[in-house]
């Protein structure tokens, strides 16, 4: 935290702030760091209510709109996140796939498609002792993502359109191997952590690299010992 920013170090499970779209939830970062630091707080970006890590904020309406900018431009502006992943992708790739604006956000009674592209890179693969589609195992991966565009939604769309989608992922996931791999870990999020942002500083234009170190449930998947580079999807 500066006399501009301040970062949160996001867990899975808490919404940004309170929307209508959930309800039940009672859980906010924004009112949690407002009654924090005892100020107004505004959001620059946002994480999904399942994903964890870094999450900047401005501290006064002119930062946030400089930010804003900054974020809708993606100039100067790198996020790299971590996710595990069903199948055993390649290596590397660019995910190029327009994806239409979600009905909650939607700008027109038209149908919008935007421009998208992310790149990942597998880390790891390894194996689930679950039985699934005539295999007596299910393959995983570990993945570095980093999202070229800003869509909604981005990463877990383009994971689930090139046939790896996120663990956990209740939209766009597969609800079964889901509720299998969280009674198998003893546990249920979506795996999808922001792990890295890299942005000028909206005053000082300095360069700044903000990280969230893996939480601590991470290490569940080092249990699944390490496997050789897939050949089977």
């Amino acid at each position: 935290m500066d006399d501009y920013l301040a970062i949160v170090h996001k867990p899975a499970g808490w919404l940004v702030h309170r929307t209508p779209l959930d309800k039940g939830e009672t859980r906010f970062v924004l009112q949690t760091l407002r009654d924090q630091i005892g100020q107004h707080v505004w959001p620059v970006h946002r994480l999904d209510k399942g994903t964890s890590g870094v999450l900047l904020f401005a501290l006064d309406a002119d930062t946030a709109r400089l930010l804003g900018q900054a974020f809708e431009s993606g100039q100067g502006l790198q996020k790299t996140y971590r996710a595990v992943v069903r199948g055993w992708p390649a290596d590397a790739g660019l995910i190029d796939h327009p994806l239409k604006r979600m009905p909650d956000d939607m700008r027109t009674e038209r149908l919008e498609v935007q421009p998208a592209q992310s790149r990942f890179a597998t880390l790891r693969h390894f194996e689930l002792p679950l039985p699934q589609q005539g295999f007596a195992s299910t393959r995983c991966a570990e993945v570095a993502l980093e999202p070229l565009t800003g869509r909604r939604h981005q990463l877990r769309r383009h994971m689930k359109h090139i046939a790896h989608p996120i663990i956990g992922d209740a939209t766009h996931g597969k609800g079964p191997l889901n509720r299998d791999v969280a009674e198998l870990i003893g546990l249920q999020r979506l795996w999808l952590h922001a792990t890295r942002l890299q942005l000028a500083h909206p005053v000082s234009a300095q360069p700044l690299v903000i990280e969230a170190p893996l939480p601590a449930e991470w290490g569940l998947w080092k249990t699944f010992p390490k496997c050789p580079t897939a050949v089977r999807a």
